[in-house]
């Protein structure tokens, strides 16, 4: 009987370490997509390509969406951050979706903001919209007020007051860099709309120094678990989405910043309120959409554009935070299950909805039989010795090295760190990544797939502490 348990733990040991080999070779094959579009970065002057945009009578007018709900502490420093934008003709449009807090007093008395009367166009059902505030020194501010329906509800209720052909969508404690908007806009403008939508990298400012909302001095914070967060979007951003956005097989534009085609996202029918991955789940029905048109329209993540954002800095938030995502994930791939391997949908269904089954919704699953397969074998001798160490290396480079090498590029693309003591801390967390990071991110991830089984939906929560600010 134990002989036959053995073998077993072996077995799955193996397959555990052939999944981990694959999906690191995923990954190297997705940086080698990628390495001419970063190379081509790190020449780049970054305004250069730009500045005519400006002045150009083709750039499109945006409305700029930022949801919030309870967002008092951040939502005037990003609204002052999007007032300062490079961008020549654009709208902000803060949708309070019933917070609790006083978001909407702060915006009101910041903004000095008085009622109006707007048209609220039927695109969309959404929950009641009660009044509509202008600002009078900034007429382009406006603030809507309604009944909480949740994020993607306020998204829906944002379009339908919108007045401009695209809008971008920013959750209410980020801030843009200057020429973010133009950046993510460039693509859409030099297709001549062949471009439906676009998203931009997102950053961490924890840590970093906020002055007239402006990120002036980026620095790292000094929490650990938010110090992760840094490395792990540096891998998400610069090695997974760049690779696939260059196939065009992109699922994810980053709820905190991205830029749409707004006819396109009416015809689709708006964000979806029944699920909490309602980013996601709108690429993958756009995806779908121009794949059964037939459309050569094309979804793409620009590698510069930069949005900051307040990362959780305590173990409870970002595991809640975690939990959502991979239930929103959950959701996502099957509300969309036609779609997995149907040769119809090309790469999005061949390659894109099989990775993000395999690689991003049950990595989880599989990590965590690894994490108890080598206790078993290290604590329980139930695994043989020369197999248990080898899944220990396995374990170390699939999770360390890929980050760490997300660190290097970054640093060699950007250099947005000033100091080299902060990239040598980077990169020393990064080799840490394996041993306590990794297994905590896991064991939400996995919890996040049994709360798809669940049908509560909410903005979920967050312990806010707001940008630091200095005047």
């Amino acid at each position: 009987m134990m002989g036959n348990l053995n073998s077993l733990l072996n077995f799955l040991a193996y397959a555990v370490i052939f999944y981990m080999v694959a999906i690191g070779l995923i990954y190297l094959v997705l940086f080698f997509i990628a390495t001419p579009k970063i190379r081509r970065e790190h020449k780049l002057h970054r305004r250069e390509p730009i500045k005519d945009l400006l002045h150009s009578p083709d750039t499109y007018p945006v409305s700029v969406l930022v949801p919030a709900y309870n967002e008092e502490l951040g939502v005037t420093t990003t609204v002052h951050s999007l007032l300062g934008l490079d961008y020549p003709q654009f709208e902000v449009l803060v949708i309070n979706d019933g917070s609790k807090d006083k978001t909407s007093e702060r915006m009101i008395e910041e903004f000095n903001m008085y009622q109006v009367t707007m048209p609220v166009r039927k695109h969309f059902p959404t929950a009641q919209v009660k009044a509509v505030y202008r600002s009078k020194e900034h007429p382009e501010v406006v603030l809507i007020e309604k009944e909480n329906g949740g994020k993607a509800d306020a998204l829906n209720a944002g379009i339908n007051v919108s007045k401009y052909p695209y809008f971008a969508a920013i959750d209410g404690d980020s801030i843009l860099e200057k020429d973010a908007l133009l950046k993510t806009m460039k693509p859409i403008i030099d297709s001549n709309g062949g471009v439906t939508a676009t998203g931009g990298t997102v950053r961490i400012a924890n840590g970093s120094v906020v002055r007239n909302s402006i990120v002036e001095k980026i620095s790292l914070p000094r929490q650990p678990i938010a110090v992760m967060q840094i490395i792990e979007y540096f891998r998400a951003f610069l090695i997974g989405r760049l690779g696939l956005s260059r196939m065009n097989l992109l699922l994810i534009i980053s709820g905190a910043f991205g830029v749409f085609e707004k006819s396109r996202v009416i015809r689709a029918g708006g964000f979806d309120t029944n699920t909490v991955g309602e980013d996601m789940e709108l690429i993958v029905r756009l995806h779908r959409m121009l794949k059964e048109e037939k459309s050569s329209q094309r979804i793409e993540y620009i590698q510069d554009p930069v949005c900051w954002t307040e990362a959780p800095s305590d173990i409870r938030s970002l595991k809640s935070q975690r939990v959502r995502w991979q239930r929103g994930l959950a959701e996502t791939l099957w509300k969309h299950r036609k779609m997995m391997l149907n040769p119809k949908y090309r790469g999005v269904g061949t390659f894109s909805m099989p990775y993000y089954l395999l690689v991003e919704l049950l990595s989880c699953v599989l990590e965590l039989v690894g994490y108890v397969l080598i206790i078993a074998g290290l604590f329980f001798g139930l695994v043989d010795a020369h197999i248990t160490g080898l899944m220990i290396v396995v374990t170390i480079l699939y999770g360390s090295l890929l980050s760490a090498l997300a660190v290097l590029l970054e640093e060699w693309t950007y250099h947005k760190y000033e100091e080299l003591r902060s990239i040598i801390i980077l990169y020393l967390w990064a080799l840490s990544e394996t041993f306590w990071y990794r297994p905590f991110m896991v064991w939400a991830q996995f919890l996040g797939i049994i709360a798809a089984f669940k049908k509560k939906h909410s903005w979920g929560t967050m312990q806010r502490k707001g940008l630091a600010e200095e005047k």
